[in-house]
């Protein structure tokens, strides 16, 4: 009797699974960490924070794209907001950021793409801010833009991310629930042995911690071991860095933008940012030596903006006592783990410039998460 309750269960889950296909890892009663996702268990959760895709997929040839995250919709080069970034892995080459960490506050949107695309973006972003209303006179300006490498699923050295691209992810920017998986800026990406893409996931903290939310954006392209939830779901694929049975590449990148409407200053952001990094290895990612692993994190809380047109030499801002972060640095850890798994479970089969890549097989993975008995239903 026992067998045939655990039969008929994942024959129910493996139902499900083909009837929704790619969705949020919580809709297969994945549900990692133990605090509570925001309503949309999105970047998005974060008051006023707006998120854009303009996506590429011509034939099998080109998959790509551009990905832009805005802090606030007004005017940032005036209304700036506090930010810091930290470094796992400096594979990379990412645009804006020395700034970043010298003043400690973001300018423009933060734009995500490929690593061949990353000026085109940068510039774009550029013009975008110098045609602003109050922006006439600026002379300089700071473009934030990441990247990772969809080089065997995308033609690359095309570039064929243009200012337009740019342009049309900005304009469509909103504060709804992020479209996920082979979007925007992880069209043409890999993790873990899997198409990999746009995840994102977002925690809100009880009142009494401060009520606070947590949002994490990421542009997965890394490999690893991959586990979800603490399952070793690679070792039972034998899919995974180092298997003797899938060839895999472990080098790539993983870039994750973190937002919070908690009062952080730019040193507790950065604190926050290093703690994302832990998201990576809950996922069974390690930063290999070719893997660009980078985190922004920026808070859109009104008490802590720089406001550009206040002459005052100083200012009073709030900020939230170092002891009130640990609660935020563990939403953060479990908003990044889920993000990521969030950019699998929504990622679908891509044939590509150099080969094909398989998406995550959620029905077999739904049996493998039985038989670890981590289902929540």
């Amino acid at each position: 009797m026992k067998n045939l309750l655990l039969l008929l269960c994942i024959i129910g889950i493996a139902s499900t699974a083909t009837a929704q296909q790619r969705a949020d890892v919580r809709t297969f009663g994945i549900t990692p960490g133990i605090l509570t996702p925001g309503p949309l268990n999105s970047i998005t959760d974060v008051h006023g924070v707006k998120v854009g895709h303009h996506t590429i997929h011509v034939g099998t040839q080109i998959h790509t794209g551009v990905t832009m995250i805005l802090p606030h919709d007004g005017n940032m080069y005036r209304e700036r907001v506090p930010a810091a970034v930290y470094v796992g892995n400096g594979f990379g080459k990412a645009v804006g950021f020395t700034q970043i960490e010298e003043l400690g506050e973001i300018e423009t949107p933060i734009g995500l793409t490929n690593t061949l695309s990353i000026h085109t973006v940068a510039n774009a972003i550029t013009d975008y801010m110098l045609q602003l209303s109050g922006n006439q006179n600026v002379r300089s300006v700071n473009p934030i833009v990441g990247e990772t490498n969809d080089g065997y699923l995308n033609d690359i050295r095309g570039r064929h991310v243009n200012f337009d691209h740019i342009y049309s992810a900005i304009e469509n920017a909103n504060t709804g629930k992020v479209a996920q998986g082979n979007v925007g800026a992880g069209a043409g990406t890999r993790a873990l042995g899997f198409k990999g893409g746009i995840g994102s996931s977002s925690r809100t903290l009880p009142l009494e911690l401060g009520g606070y939310t947590v949002g994490v954006l990421v542009q997965s392209n890394f490999g690893g071991v991959l586990t979800i939830d603490g399952v070793p779901v690679g070792e039972e694929l034998k899919n995974h860095y180092l298997s003797n049975v899938v060839p895999y590449d472990v080098d790539g990148s993983i870039m994750i933008v973190v937002a919070t409407d908690a009062p952080l200053n730019a040193r507790n952001l950065k604190r926050l940012a290093r703690r994302a990094f832990l998201g990576i290895a809950k996922v069974g990612g390690f930063a290999s030596n070719g893997s660009g692993d980078y985190v922004i994190a920026f808070s859109t809380h009104e008490g802590v903006r720089i406001h550009l047109d206040d002459r005052s030499p100083v200012k009073e801002i709030s900020n939230l006592d170092n002891k009130a972060m640990s609660p935020l640095f563990l939403a953060t850890v479990e908003a990044t783990e889920e993000a990521i798994l969030n950019s699998l479970f929504h990622a679908e089969d891509i044939e590509g410039h150099n080969g094909d890549q398989k998406a995550l097989p959620i029905n077999t993975i739904l049996e493998i998460m039985q038989k670890y008995n981590h289902i929540d239903r």
